[in-house]
């Protein structure tokens, strides 16, 4: 094919992505479609306009193999927690922390709680995911037994967990935006109390105020806790050394050791605790693993309730394979529009036409989401838009820090709310609730956006470079 690749005009290499979004609103949205099948006709719709621009099956194959491969560590770390899950269930270590953690924690408050000890967790340690993986599962199933709302529990999960994963020195996003800006990272820091901190005090009040609503009102809670606590009592045994699992996993994220051995190492050690706490045998133990545990594998003869089979058959890591190809298939369809140009034509001709300093921050907004939607990448919505806005920053006298700070209201937090992304697949297999369902309450995540634009119109905590460089 002719080497000579023709530059796709801006209606043209929109329309790949109008596909997906039209797709997605009538198939999903309106048909109850699943969102691959969606994906795929946009990537298909992509192929078709990719090779009337010039470009070959191998050349659009080495796109979407490169976008593939970036998102691999992900997908490692996901089947890793999968792992996890199984095995900290067989090993007793969740089922303790929920028997003993609907007696400590209060319904009316766990929506708060658990968007407090998630924050405090991912702050300390840097990482949404594994807040997410370690406390957020934990507060999952104390919801399930405190009959709590599990999307308003999930929603806070998420929110809390992002909130360290913008704001801790720690994170890899935190220290990617002010490298694509070009600011300084305890400067970026500082610069996102204007927008993270108005949204928390939102987030909290919400919690506080709609989170008894969560809760169950009903008689008979105290009495299906205490079934549900009779029946864990029959099935596993409570030893102390049950959470040296978790404390080694957190451990690991505070010292930054790699993520997927240290999950490996936990599982591995779990289905050992398993075997000599429980008294479960070895082979179950990596059945556990790999397909989930199941309440049979205690062996006793009883009935199990239809609350103790939710919250304890789960984990393993065929859990997550509906997860990995939706990954994989969004990726695809990224691959194709970043290699054949069509992404940055859209994101270039929409910069084009901002003149004003609100317009310039409302344009990052906007070609944040853009990418966030389109690819699903957390690393692509900072770098991409990054990119291009840092040059006209410094054309309208804006501080660097300023464009870093969008990046991550409209980039990092928002990437969990996508069905289609890594991250939103992630929380939605680790927390086993629904994008769309947990989104509403992932407040944080876009009252972010929100006071954004309130502070783009109206010029609050928008710094100049006269005044700060950075």
């Amino acid at each position: 094919m002719n080497s000579i690749k023709k530059e796709p005009s801006f209606l043209l290499a929109l329309t790949p992505i109008l596909v997906m979004i039209v797709g997605l609103a009538l198939g999903v949205g309106y048909m109850k479609l699943k969102v691959e099948p969606i994906i795929l006709i946009a990537a298909l719709v992509a192929g078709g306009i990719a090779w009337r621009l010039g470009y070959s099956w191998s050349e659009l194959q080495e796109g979407v193999i490169e976008k593939i491969s970036s998102s691999l560590p992900a997908l490692m770390i996901l089947w890793a927690v999968g792992l996890l899950i199984g095995s900290w269930v067989f090993s007793g270590t969740i089922p303790m922390i929920i028997y003993y953690g609907v007696d400590l924690i209060s319904p009316q408050y766990l929506v708060l709680t658990a968007f407090v000890i998630a924050a405090i967790i991912s702050t300390v340690t840097g990482t949404s995911w594994g807040s997410a993986g370690t406390v957020g599962v934990a507060i999952m199933g104390i919801a399930q037994g405190l009959d709590v709302n599990l999307a308003a529990t999930a929603g806070a999960v998420v929110a809390g967990a992002y909130f360290g994963d913008k704001l801790s020195p720690l994170s890899d996003t935190t220290n990617l935006a002010p490298i694509a800006a070009g600011s300084e990272l305890y400067e970026h820091i500082k610069h996102m109390f204007y927008t993270t901190i108005p949204a928390t005090i939102v987030a909290i009040a919400a919690y506080l105020f709609f989170g008894s609503e969560a809760a169950s009102s009903g008689a008979n809670v105290s009495e299906s806790v205490l079934a549900l606590q009779g029946q864990l009592d029959k099935i596993f045994h409570w030893n102390i050394i049950l959470l040296l699992p978790v404390l080694f996993v957190l451990a690991g994220s505070v010292l930054k050791w790699p993520t997927i051995p240290v999950m490996i190492i936990a599982s591995l050690f779990s289905v050992l605790l398993g075997v000599i706490v429980q008294d479960f045998s070895f082979k179950n133990g990596f059945i556990s693993v790999m397909t989930g545990f199941n309440v049979t594998m205690s062996g006793i003869n009883m009935e199990f309730s239809k609350d103790i089979t939710k919250l304890l058959n789960r984990g393993g890591v065929s859990s997550v394979n509906s997860t990995t190809i939706l990954v994989i298939c969004a990726m695809g369809f990224a691959g194709i529009i970043s290699k054949t140009g069509m992404l940055t034509k859209v994101l270039h001709t929409i910069m084009a036409r901002v003149k004003s300093t609100a317009g310039v921050i409302i344009s990052t907004i906007g070609s944040c989401l853009t990418v966030a939607f389109v690819t699903g990448s957390s690393y692509l919505s900072i770098l991409i838009p990054g990119e291009m806005f840092k040059d006209f920053y410094k054309e309208k006298n804006l501080a660097a820090k300023n464009l870093s700070r969008t990046l991550e209201d409209s980039g990092t937090v928002i990437v969990p709310l996508i069905p289609w992304s890594a991250a939103g697949a992630y929380m939605t297999a680790t927390l086993g609730v629904p994008t769309v369902e947990y989104l509403p309450w992932a407040i944080l995540n876009y009252m972010g956006v929100v006071f954004a634009i309130i502070l783009a119109l109206t010029g609050i905590g928008i710094a100049k470079i006269n005044k700060d460089t950075k």
